[in-house]
């Protein structure tokens, strides 16, 4: 990936297939300084999210950090932004409630609500130098039900399809999603990009179903192979990025 200043329109130019920044084996990525993108979900253990509404929010999340004029050009994020796309894509989720939420709403961020979740994304920090009060919530044990199940997407939504041979933690099903949506957000138009963030970045994820998920993974739409960091292994294909504009 290019380190020079990017359009206004994204951070970064998209990888090629020979570069993914979520291939498992080595690549020139490995060499380059690790960032993690950090996001914090509200998890109040009296009215904890739903865990669909929880991963559409964080997916929302993600596309709402990278289109950020913050994130862009000469922007107070951009130089952290370019070196985290330069090297893997890490998205690390994080739950936080009480005080510890106030404490990270007190920090330079973005907060993206959904109907039940609140999710704050921030700019990415080095792979070890997470600001103290990000640090210190936990990774683990972010486990999440949905009430009823999840209505069928909106056709003129883009849909996050997730595999539905991979068991994911709800944390990692939403670091996941936000890679899904990245994914999209790289391969589509300056055009088809505009008219999805002045829309509020509209979004489903969903399950596939085994049939389904064995056809969108091959229908050249952009598809997660996560590099293996936590729970899933290596080369493990998690979402299938559907959005229209990227239909052949």
């Amino acid at each position: 990936m290019t380190t020079n200043d990017p359009a206004p329109s994204h951070t970064t130019a998209p990888a090629t297939a020979q570069d993914s920044p979520f291939r498992d084996e080595r690549t020139s990525r490995d060499e380059a300084p690790q960032f993690v993108l950090p996001l914090v979900a509200r998890i109040e253990r009296a009215a904890p999210p739903a865990r669909t509404d929880a991963l559409e929010t964080a997916a929302r999340a993600v596309l709402v950090m990278l289109s950020d004029e913050r994130s862009l050009g000469d922007g107070e994020w951009a130089e952290a932004m370019r070196c985290w796309q330069d090297a893997r894509i890490r998205k690390v989720v994080r739950r936080a409630r009480g005080a510890e939420w106030r404490r990270a709403e007190a920090l330079p961020g973005i907060t993206v609500t959904g109907k039940s979740a609140e999710v704050r994304v921030f700019a990415p920090v080095p792979l070890d130098g997470w600001p103290k009060d990000l640090a210190r919530l936990q990774v683990s044990g972010t486990d999440l039900d949905d009430p009823e199940p999840p209505a069928e997407p909106d056709p003129a939504a883009p849909v996050l399809w997730l595999n539905p041979e991979v068991d994911m933690s709800a944390g990692k099903a939403m670091a996941q999603a936000g890679h899904g949506a990245q994914l999209a957000w790289w391969d589509l138009s300056d055009t088809a990009r505009a008219a999805w963030r002045d829309a509020g970045f509209p979004l489903a994820v969903r399950t596939a179903a085994p049939a389904r998920w064995q056809a969108l993974a091959t229908a050249a739409l952009p598809l997660v192979r996560d590099a293996g960091f936590t729970e899933v292994a290596p080369g493990s294909c998690t979402v299938v990025a559907d959005h229209r504009a990227l239909q052949g």
